[in-house]
């Protein structure tokens, strides 16, 4: 008996790997594994599973311990659109938009747009979530699958960091809502670290997703999370019963009660970032990677992964 063909729906995506077949859903958000599945080599996904990239440096906040480069650059929009094509093709599942600040580049409602209409691809964005007016929620709406919001902290330790008043992003997360499920980013350090449980509360009653923790990294002048706060902070999701599911990047994981639902795709196959120059990283922290040229992202791709087994070694 023949087997009967996968229908896939719009907005359904099915991408195949050492784990069998994973079928994802950009509107609901619905994860399908079906890892009972053997699938050929020759047709396992090439591309990460979700690519970031910076479309420009530019923020018109100055916390200090963002990792974005300070020099000014932006990606041209038709460069852009040619890699969401190139990724599409190649098995990615979804991008996220970031900078710097997304919603100051000139072209971000087109590229929100083009992702949405033109591919298969989750289109996600990072932002401070300020510049969410009405006017630029008309021209995302329908065209984004979730927001990321930046918020380290509340009250009086938000606006020490942001240089903006809470009650501000409190409202914007009001018209933010109503363009499409959002999640906070929260950025844990000896000085956030206090309002975690307030932060949690306030997300959950504001209708945020997830709340994703992001142990500070080291940058420029910044020293990262130190270990005592590590340490406090492993101790705090170990006894956390609160309201909304937490997640946290692969690299701060370590003594965390994490899962990977898809252990053997990690790394590059997993993850990949394009900073507002170009240059294809393992992460936005990265210090090495790869200019994307002529032969487009896939080509970059293959350069990283080289370059990586060859440290690996």
């Amino acid at each position: 008996m023949r087997p009967l063909p996968i229908r896939v729906r719009s907005d359904e995506n099915i991408r195949a790997g050492c784990y069998g077949v994973h079928l994802f859903n950009r509107k609901n958000g619905l994860n399908v594994l079906f890892d009972e599945a053997r699938v050929s080599e020759e047709f396992w996904a090439t591309a990460p599973r979700q690519i970031s990239i910076a479309l420009t440096n530019s923020c018109d906040l100055s916390c200090a311990f963002c990792y974005a480069p300070k020099s000014q650059a932006s990606l041209k929009s038709s460069i852009v659109i040619g890699w969401l094509r190139e990724l599409d093709a190649n098995g990615c599942f979804g991008v996220g938009f970031g900078g710097g600040e997304p919603t100051l580049y000139r072209d971000f409602p087109l590229l929100c747009r083009y992702a949405s209409t033109s591919t298969k691809l989750a289109v996600t964005f990072t932002t401070h979530a300020h510049r969410i007016n009405d006017e630029l929620a008309a021209k995302l709406k329908g065209n984004v699958h979730f927001i990321r919001i930046s918020m380290d902290g509340v009250g009086q330790t938000y606006e020490e960091i942001r240089g903006r008043p809470f009650a501000a992003l409190k409202s914007r997360l009001k018209t933010i809502r109503t363009l499409a499920p959002f999640g906070i980013n929260y950025v844990v350090n000896a000085r956030t670290l206090r309002d975690l449980d307030t932060a949690v509360e306030l997300s959950a009653q504001m209708g945020a997703r997830e709340f994703l923790l992001l142990p500070e990294q080291p940058v420029r002048d910044a020293k990262g999370i130190d270990p005592g706060t590590a340490q406090a902070l492993r101790n705090w999701v170990w006894q956390y019963r609160g309201p909304i599911p937490l997640t946290i990047s692969e690299a701060s994981s370590d003594g965390m009660p994490a899962c990977s639902p898809i252990p053997c795709e990690t790394g590059l196959q997993a993850y990949a970032h394009i900073d507002a120059t170009g240059i294809l990283k393992a992460s936005s922290y990265a210090h090495g990677g790869v200019l994307i040229g002529q032969g487009g992202v896939m080509r970059a791709l293959g350069l990283l992964k080289s370059q990586h087994q060859e440290v690996d070694e």
